[in-house]
């Protein structure tokens, strides 16, 4: 794991290697005295750099291999040179940057079209929600993947939405009953320490900023209500979502920050030796436990049989081979875990 981290950070390297000394050789004092009087060989190298040695380097970095990731890469790659490439040098190859403008743009046009889609099944996906028994942070979600496309996009909008039920739409709604997370926690207070500090910067820096960048300003103030309105939609999620459980899965959610369908017959053991758990927990280790302003330890170490999938924000998803969860019941949760386990055997 190590050598493999190691050989990836090689590739950031030669990434930015070559980024600087692209940006370098157009922009300082040194790179304009070593260009020739006649540049477009060095511009046709330059150019080779952001749209086939760049992206390269990043998907080796990323270890992302796709056709369409290369093509949003090479396209990014050609709007980049535009900017770091001086137009009295870039003059003869200019068309070549304005078609990374045309490919963005034709991505943005299929991006708007998955999300027309998205609008067009979203009765049936409501409908799918309405009648389903599971909490809406998972029925929502499922519904989706069930009726609109599998793209970015749509997992993206997914959550922003999401994000605007448990902002503005879930207020009147009451708490399910079931164990939870957070209550022993400092979780809540957390959360309302990092609202009011991003609204004190929001203040702070806005009216510093709009002197110097009014677009600046409203970008960041954009950004920073957006923060607020994602951690109070956060604590709603938490609230509102404790440990759901069927006859063969148990559903464990942080928030919108993470979720995972544990099913009984996938776990192979439950650990919770008090001493073992305060170990540091290995990379293939997903874990529940909520933000405290001390130190939180888990209560119990689930040992799967095959790894299970973790949603994370923006519909990112990941495998892991445990999963470590600390609960505000513990022997509850314990005694249901060991029945569902039982229950499932086989």
């Amino acid at each position: 794991m190590i050598a493999l981290k190691k050989k990836q950070n090689i590739w950031l390297v030669f990434l930015l290697v070559v980024l600087i000394s692209n940006y370098s050789l157009y922009n300082t004092g040194l790179g304009l005295s070593i260009l020739p009087a006649e540049t477009a060989g060095v511009v046709v190298g330059s150019l080779l750099d952001f749209i086939i040695v760049i992206p390269v380097l990043f998907m080796l970095y990323k270890r992302k291999f796709s056709v369409k990731h290369a093509i949003v890469l090479a396209a990014s790659g050609c709007i980049a040179a535009r900017f770091i490439i001086p137009i009295d040098h870039l003059q003869p190859f200019v068309v070549v940057t304005w078609a990374g403008f045309a490919i963005e743009g034709a991505l943005l046009v299929i991006e708007l079209v998955f999300v027309t889609t998205l609008v067009y099944y979203m009765p049936k996906i409501l409908r799918d929600v309405r009648v389903s028994a599971l909490p809406d942070i998972f029925s929502f979600p499922q519904a989706v993947e069930k009726h609109a496309p599998k793209y970015p996009i749509i997992q993206l909008l997914c959550t922003d939405l999401l994000v605007l039920y448990y902002g503005f739409a879930s207020w009147k709604r009451r708490e399910r009953a079931g164990l939870t997370l957070h209550k022993n926690s400092s979780y809540i207070a957390f959360q309302m320490m990092m609202i009011h500090a991003i609204v004190i910067e929001t203040i702070g820096i806005h009216w510093w900023l709009h002197d110097k960048s009014i677009i600046l300003s409203i970008l960041l103030l954009i950004l920073n209500v957006y923060s607020v309105l994602f951690f109070i939609a956060d604590m709603q999620a938490v609230r509102l979502n404790p440990i759901y459980t069927t006859n063969d899965s148990l559903y464990l959610s942080l928030g919108l920050m993470k979720r995972a369908t544990i099913r009984f017959a996938n776990i192979e053991k439950m650990e919770d030796d008090p001493e073992r758990l305060k170990e540091k927990l290995s990379k293939d280790t997903i874990d529940f436990i909520a933000r405290d302003f001390g130190e939180a330890y888990p209560q119990i170490m689930l040992k799967m049989k095959e790894p299970v999938e973790v949603t994370f924000m923006l519909g990112l998803k990941k495998s892991y081979n445990n999963v470590a969860i600390k609960a505000d019941q513990v022997h509850e949760l314990k005694e249901l875990l060991q029945q569902g386990m039982e229950n499932n055997e086989g």
